[in-house]
């Protein structure tokens, strides 16, 4: 009986943040979004901007995911992911190129299936790549921060130059597919209809990817590899495989990126990827490293944020994420959702 007088002034000396716990990025999100249009005067201006930062956002996370699970599991830290977005982005737009026919065909049917075929061909390339990278590249530095981090941005240059073999040293112009063209009109503000696209996919990739780790046996395996490695190894599972499949998983996701990101900017060069990587690591940082939920609400704050500031600063867009990297690492200097490994 005496453990409630006790327990209630501990309770009521709570803060509302440390009740709200981790509930507390959610908000972030809305929170921005609601400055967004205290700030913007016009409600269509903001409209528009916000369905742009949400789509940049989306498509951030999903080259961004594949390098918070490799972190989180493998406790690798890959510079050379960019590599697999340029990769991705190049293999996907030669696909479209050699469909002309139905990239051009003023078919929905044609234009998606043609964008399915490039998203499959590059996120097999970019598997493949992804394997050959880990056994080559990662496998011999594992445990070493320092030599990982060398290694795979030599891994990233030398790519970087195959690129610009196969495909040559110029960038490549093309016009996304005819009915992924323009813009609808809704509520007085324009919507590009690529950018919804690119939102739908981003929270499919994002449902799916919760679904894996959160329903299935394999994606019970890997939470508890990032938790506990050695637990799991002990109780017979051969992380080693989980590893190399994450991996392989990873590598495809930012291939799927870089296809998404290209079509986003109608042009691909050799160096794309490693200018994504800016943004890709900020999102991994802020979010917390092994974190996906962590992931992708800092993929949304930073692609919001760049629209946002860019429209009512454009001189201070170039630091705004910078700025706000810094904020949240001050508030949470483990990421707004860290993954908190057993010792």
């Amino acid at each position: 009986m005496s453990a409630a007088p006790e327990h209630a002034p501990r309770m009521a000396q709570l803060s509302l943040g440390d009740r709200l716990g981790p509930w507390m990025p959610l908000l972030l999100v809305p929170a921005l979004v609601v400055l967004g249009f205290l700030a913007i005067p016009s409600t269509s201006s903001w409209l528009t901007l916000t369905v742009s930062g949400l789509a940049m956002g989306m498509m951030i996370f999903i080259m961004a995911s594949g390098l918070t699970l490799v972190f989180g599991l493998m406790d690798v830290i890959n510079f050379g992911h960019g590599a697999f977005v340029s990769v991705g982005a190049f293999v996907g737009i030669s696909i479209l190129l050699m469909m002309g026919h139905m990239v051009e065909a003023p078919s929905l049917v044609l234009n998606l299936t043609a964008v399915l075929v490039a998203v499959i061909g590059a996120m097999a390339a970019t598997g493949l790549m992804g394997w050959a990278f880990e056994k080559v590249i990662v496998k011999p530095v594992y445990g070493h921060h320092l030599k990982q981090i060398l290694v795979t941005m030599g891994g990233l240059i030398v790519v970087e130059q195959l690129i610009i073999v196969l495909w040559g040293p110029e960038e490549i112009y093309f016009t996304r597919p005819e009915t992924l063209q323009g813009a609808i009109t809704f509520a007085g503000a324009a919507l590009e209809k690529y950018r919804l696209v690119a939102v739908v996919v981003g929270l499919a990739v994002f449902a799916a990817m919760r679904f894996v780790l959160r329903r299935t046996k394999i994606g019970l395996i890997v939470r508890a590899g990032v938790q506990n490695g050695e637990m799991v190894q002990a109780l017979g599972y051969r992380l080693r495989l989980v590893f190399i499949g994450v991996f392989i998983a990873g590598s495809a996701l930012a291939g799927l990126g870089g296809v998404m990101w290209g079509l986003y900017q109608e042009v691909v060069s050799a160096h794309m990827g490693n200018q994504a990587m800016i943004l890709i690591f900020i999102v991994v940082i802020i979010g917390g490293l092994g974190s996906v939920e962590g992931c992708f609400i800092g993929a949304l704050l930073v692609g919001l944020m760049q629209n946002y500031v860019a429209f009512l600063e454009p001189k201070v867009a170039l630091i705004s994420n910078i700025g706000l990297m810094v904020a949240i690492l001050m508030w949470r200097p483990m990421g707004m959702i860290p993954v908190v490994k057993a010792k």
